[in-house]
């Protein structure tokens, strides 16, 4: 049983038979979770816009729009993608379980039902849910210009700070269907690594993209870069309210050259050096190069 001081999760259930939904309402209210039901697929999309439930119990078969359809509409709105979906059926065929997951679906159960195996199984898809939701709530927080694509180049998933800065360049919800979607689909064909950068083009305002890996769903994750913003020396200098070349000595001491190197690369004599770094460090509230390189690393990371 579930500690009745918890929330209650939300469940909708979808189908079309009163016994499988008799059976399904029980079970579900005894393991103190609220219940909402849905006959058929175009009322259960709108249940779910209306009330947001933390997961969907779906059956296969239902007449107007069957279970297959409705999860592709789920999964079709952004702002119930990331609700778990499990299919529900008499259907029994590998295809048919093949087809449910190629749906959205995140698990498929065969009727008749077994409650324990039901209340058992949607545990497991609710704690993976709340993980995952955790995990993108605390990129969100982080204001990071992460967003998740396919590699068809669609958005699969972004930050608000990723959309603030879209919206900011103008980048409507078409052009980002049509021109941004072919740029990355093009880009990703030539296979780019970690790091590599697409500068974005169409736009009057200058954006970018990097390359960050791949998540465990196969969806691409890239970090949204605003061309506008100061980079390097020119950054350290806004940030932390240096002189021009108060910046360029902290930039390289936080690359790690010593003061004869940089003082070859900013063709200046090393006694100069040091008299920017008497400069620095009262600036920094540090006593010494480490802790001004640790300061320096901490505001140029903080925009990669």
């Amino acid at each position: 049983m579930m500690n009745p001081s918890s929330k209650s999760d939300i469940v909708l259930v979808v189908d079309d038979s009163p016994d499988a939904l008799s059976l399904i309402h029980d079970t579900l209210e005894a393991a103190n979770m609220e219940v909402l039901v849905a006959l058929e697929g175009k009322q259960a999309l709108t249940i779910a816009r209306r009330i947001r439930p933390d997961i969907i119990l779906l059956d296969a078969i239902m007449p107007h729009m069957d279970g297959f359809d409705t999860c592709r509409a789920l999964k079709a709105d952004q702002s119930l993608a990331s609700i778990p979906v499990i299919f529900m059926t008499g259907l029994s065929d590998t295809d048919d379980i093949v087809r449910g997951l190629e749906a959205g679906g995140v698990d498929y159960l065969t009727k008749p039902i077994q409650p324990n195996e039901l209340i058992a199984r949607m545990r497991v898809h609710l704690s993976n849910a709340r993980l995952s939701n955790n995990a993108q709530s605390a990129l969100d927080s982080m204001g990071q210009y992460l967003m998740t694509t396919t590699y068809a180049g669609d958005i699969a998933w972004a930050t608000p700070q990723t959309y603030a800065l879209l919206a900011k360049a103008r980048a409507s919800s078409e052009w980002q269907s049509t021109e941004l979607a072919l740029q990355i689909r093009l880009w990703l064909a030539h296979q780019p690594v970690v790091g590599n950068l697409l500068k974005l083009s169409g736009l009057d305002y200058p954006l970018a993209l990097k390359m960050m890996g791949v998540t465990e769903q196969k969806e691409v994750l890239l970090k949204l870069e605003d061309g506008d913003k100061p980079t390097g020396p020119a950054l350290l200098k806004k940030e932390l309210d240096l002189t021009d070349r108060e910046s360029e000595v902290l930039h390289w001491i936080a690359n790690g050259k010593t003061n004869r190197e940089i003082a070859e690369i900013l063709e200046m004599s090393p006694r100069t050096v040091n008299k920017h770094l008497e400069q620095i460090f009262p600036k920094l509230g540090v006593e010494n190069r480490t802790s001004a390189a640790g300061v320096a690393l901490r505001v140029l990371s903080a925009e990669r």
